[in-house]
Parts: C-alpha cells; sequence; structure tokens
C-alpha cells in the first residue's frame, strides 16, 4: 500500500462557485476597478491645467 502526498490541483475554469468566492471576486473585482479610478481622476487633476500653445487643454 503506497500512501502518496500528491494532491491533483483543479484548472482556474474549474472551480467550485459557491457564494463566498464569488462575494469575495466581487469585492476585489470592485476595489480594483475604484482604485483605477481614482488613479485616473488624480492623473486627470494633475494635468487639468496643462496647456498648449493655443490654450487647449493637453489632457482632457
Amino acid at each position: 500500500m503506497i500512501n502518496s502526498k500528491v494532491i491533483t490541483l483543479k484548472k482556474p475554469g474549474e472551480f467550485v462557485e459557491d457564494p463566498l468566492t464569488e462575494l469575495l471576486r466581487t469585492g476585489a473585482r470592485q476595489l480594483i476597478a475604484d482604485a483605477v479610478e481614482a488613479e485616473l481622476q488624480d492623473l486627470l487633476q494633475y494635468y487639468a491645467e496643462l496647456r498648449n500653445e493655443k490654450g487647449h487643454m493637453q489632457v482632457v
């Protein structure tokens, strides 16, 4: 009798969805989206006063 400690890992697409995992994924996606949005707003605010020679905004 051989006692193997090797386990088979599931591929990412094969995970069984459960409410907790879905809640965590949804929360993580929302946090990432909020962080990206905040970074974009900071970038736009930083360059809001940047104008070209005709007075047009360089970053919109």
